[in-house]
């Protein structure tokens, strides 16, 4: 690395150390960085340059004590964006664990950026960056590649594994959570707002997932197909796929609230001391449909919706 890239903060005055650093990045060129070298972490720094040159730069920690800390700031190309947490799930699919652990929404909450998302929960951005750095330095494992599917293949993909176990998993659900709301409600009241809410996430699915699986998915497989073979396409008779789109987004947010507001009302699934077996299997189920809507959703909102929109323009011009 070249010493003209790298600003040494610890030969600098105290109160001038800000002032020179913002200098050097006001006079950098977009796509160029350059280093500080500090006795301690700067993180007060990000949030300030954060505070008063928005996101416009991005922020990599090179070294990270004990005795030094160095950080490569560099800015944004022109065009240049931080990515939305959606992106970023969809990119690496192992990020969205970091997202769970700070309680971040990458499906619903998926057009959000990073900055944004944390903001609003008042959560540490740079710790949280710090943990998906050390997902980007590990090998990749084998996985899925959601992005470079057939959208047909996709929407079918979405029916026959999470349609099916929404399908299969809600009766077993909504059975445990009424069961324990009637035996332990009067102890536990939360116990009875959860059994309402699943009941309302229980009907909307139902009737959400019958208009994907009978109006927007089949029109996506047609555009998909039509791609495939060089065909021509009519528009469709309810408009631009966008208007369904935005439709089932709604709806998504909806039922993810919900599940929210169960994950809270449950302390995070976390079952009382004292409690019985179906209140136990109740707290894991609701859990475990929970992760799965989260990657369900992830899929539609971040992957098979934007792909289908930008299709459908290609296609109809």
């Amino acid at each position: 690395m070249e010493t003209a890239n790298v600003l040494d903060v610890t030969v600098i005055e105290p109160r001038l150390k800000h002032p020179t650093i913002f200098q050097k990045f006001d006079a950098l060129e977009k796509g160029e960085s350059f280093v500080i070298h500090n006795d301690h972490d700067p993180k007060p720094l990000y949030y300030q340059l954060l505070a008063e040159r928005g996101n416009t730069f991005t922020w990599q920690y090179l070294e990270e004590g004990p005795q030094w800390w160095k950080v490569k700031i560099g800015k944004l190309k022109a065009g240049e964006k931080e990515p939305t947490i959606g992106e970023l799930v969809t990119k690496d699919f192992r990020k969205a664990e970091v997202f769970k652990k700070f309680g971040l929404d990458f499906c619903c909450g998926g057009k959000k950026t990073l900055t944004k998302a944390c903001a609003e929960k008042g959560l540490d951005v740079v710790q949280i960056e710090k943990e998906l750095k050390e997902i980007d330095e590990q090998p990749a494992k084998s996985s899925q590649d959601y992005t470079s599917w057939d959208l047909g293949f996709l929407a079918d993909y979405i029916i026959n594994t999470h349609h099916k176990y929404v399908l299969q998993s809600m009766p077993v659900i909504f059975e445990y959570t009424q069961k324990v709301a009637k035996v332990h409600g009067d102890n536990h009241p939360e116990a009875i707002e959860i059994a309402n809410t699943f009941l309302k996430v229980v009907d909307e699915l139902n009737r959400h997932m019958m208009k994907e699986e009978n109006v927007l998915f089949p029109y996506i497989k047609l555009l998909a197909s039509a791609k495939k073979d060089g065909e021509n396409i009519q528009p469709s008779p309810f408009g631009t796929i966008e208007n369904p789109v935005r439709m089932m987004e709604h709806e998504h947010d909806m039922v993810g609230e919900w599940m929210e507001n169960i994950n809270k009302l449950s302390g995070g699934y976390t079952p009382p001391a004292h409690a019985c077996t179906t209140f136990r299997l109740s707290y894991a189920k609701l859990k475990e449909f929970e992760d799965d809507l989260h990657q369900h959703i992830h899929l539609e909102n971040n992957i098979l919706f934007p792909k289908a929109i930008a299709l459908e323009k290609e296609l109809l011009g």
